[in-house]
């Protein structure tokens, strides 16, 4: 808890100075003021959050944490839990959605077992930072304690910085997790007040049968735990995920150190709820980059007031959508850097 308590005293706000500063360069460029809209934008509040008026972002990242859920065991899922740990060993082989994504944005892929059910073997890309063998099953008990919990989002934190370290300018959240979409959809429900129905999707593809029973088991899970919404830590506990814990630890790690966070998806966006939650200045360092398919997201997005960058009708997580949106951060740097001012070009600007 010292970790995340210490973290959570270093997110501040976005440096107003270096704002203003970015606004300036971009309204002397050759275009009428915000005719570029989302590049501007994200230019200005990237400039906010690295206190510098043309920061830019050559190191990249997505993290990746992969969890199971005993939640499974309700049939919420057509796939089987294993394909947690086969799509880890994907991941490290390269030949997932997110690597083929990850080396067109020119970012490495740092994939964090925190609590795949099936043991991993040794890989030099893995991180094994396993809490459990995948949370218990949230229908009939607590998906974790609290204080795995706080380790989950302590871990989060600690990957971060070990990456920090090695020199990251712009970090993505990703994840892997069979029935993770159950966990998101009780997180979103809880701390939104949106009805379990409004806000579960059918994940990876359920049948009308399966949806159904999907709803239902959120909704046991909620009632048989008595979630308190006020407590983001206990939402996390009662009826998350290590993976999402993990994910909110990464956000709340970046914000701290004053890094932009491309929040992927669905369960992403359950991530940053609770980080948000946590600490709501957090918000400020968060760029949504794409509002996927799953119905939730969108009410996701809204409560956080995070406008996305794309709309790609995307559900595969892992990080993907983050990733194509890396290639936008850089845009809005290029634009801004190499993007000749009226002065510059010998062009009219208006009176």
């Amino acid at each position: 808890m010292r970790l995340l308590q210490r973290t959570i005293d270093k997110i501040g706000r976005l440096n107003q100075d270096a704002m203003m500063r970015a606004s300036a360069r971009l309204d002397a460029l050759t275009h009428p003021p915000g005719s570029l809209g989302r590049l501007e934008e994200l230019a200005i509040q990237l400039a906010g959050i690295r206190g510098e008026p043309q920061p830019v972002f050559p190191r990249k990242a997505v993290i990746v944490m992969a969890g199971d859920h005993g939640v499974t065991e309700e049939g919420v899922s057509p796939y089987p839990q294993e394909v947690t740990a086969q799509m880890v060993l994907n991941f490290l082989a390269g030949g997932a959605g997110i690597n083929v994504l990850a080396r067109r944005a020119d970012a490495r892929v740092v994939v964090t077992d925190i609590g795949v059910a099936r043991e991993l073997p040794d890989h030099r890309d893995l991180r094994n930072r396993r809490i459990a063998n995948g949370t218990r099953n949230m229908a009939r008990e607590p998906a974790m304690s609290r204080e795995e919990a706080v380790r989950s989002i302590e871990t989060g934190i600690e990957v971060f910085q070990e990456e920090l370290d090695k020199g990251l300018d712009l970090v993505a959240t990703g994840e892997m997790g069979i029935g993770n979409t159950t966990a998101s959809s009780a997180i979103t429900a809880v701390i939104t007040g949106k009805p379990v129905k409004e806000v579960t999707g059918r994940g990876t593809g359920v049948d009308d049968v399966g949806f159904q029973r999907k709803i239902s088991v959120i909704e046991q899970a909620i009632r048989h735990n008595a979630v308190n919404a006020s407590d983001p830590l206990e939402v996390l506990a009662k009826v998350g995920g290590y993976e999402i814990g993990g994910l909110a630890g990464v956000i709340l790690g970046a914000a701290a150190a004053r890094i932009p966070v491309l929040i992927d998806g669905f369960i992403s966006g359950a991530a940053a709820l609770i980080a948000a939650e946590i600490k709501p200045e957090s918000k400020m360092f968060m760029i949504a980059s794409h509002c996927s398919v799953e119905r939730g997201h969108r009410i996701i997005l809204d409560y956080l007031e995070l406008k996305p960058l794309l709309q790609l009708d995307l559900r595969l997580g892992e990080g993907t959508g983050a990733a194509i949106a890396m290639k936008l951060v850089d845009d809005a740097v290029a634009i801004r850097d190499q993007m000749a001012t009226f002065a510059d070009a010998g062009v009219s600007n208006k009176d």
